[in-house]
């Protein structure tokens, strides 16, 4: 467990982390969409051409993506922006072509990747950050004081 928080992080240290500037999180927003959507694509392929470590292999690295963008932007859209481009892959290698060929075929590697897949991006979006809100805007960058309910 010890080992856990060294490499994720405690909560209360989480929360302590300073935010990027505005203009850097926009340009991760855009880059972590594509880094999320090549991660799908090569990860689709994987999973089906070495069963079945290369369903673990696109797992890891569809985990570490998502984790990725939370750390990077330290915003809960940081690991949904990366989520977003890797399930619009998904759903278009899913479609039948014309040819009747499937990029993703019925198997149970490739419903793993799918379910897992989206399990660990929902995790990574739902871990705790200093902002409330996903955009990191919350008060323009800057700490706002708890009212007291009690006074």
């Amino acid at each position: 467990m010890k080992a856990l928080q060294v490499l994720l992080g405690t909560r209360s240290a989480r929360l302590a982390e300073a935010l990027p500037p505005r203009g850097f999180r926009v340009a991760a927003y855009t880059v972590l969409f594509f880094v999320g959507a090549a991660v799908s694509l090569c990860g689709a392929f994987v999973q089906a051409l070495w069963p079945p470590f290369g369903v673990l292999l696109a797992l890891a690295a569809t985990g570490g993506v998502f984790y990725g963008g939370l750390r990077l932007t330290g915003t809960k859209l940081g690991a949904g922006i990366p989520l977003a481009g890797w399930f619009a892959v998904l759903m278009v290698m899913m479609a039948p072509r014309p040819e009747g060929d499937f990029v993703l075929a019925a198997g149970l590697t490739s419903y793993l990747y799918l379910f897992a897949g989206a399990v660990a991006g929902v995790v990574c979006a739902t871990l705790p950050t200093r902002t409330a809100l996903g955009l990191g805007t919350v008060g323009g960058d800057r700490p706002r004081p708890v009212k007291d309910p009690h006074a």
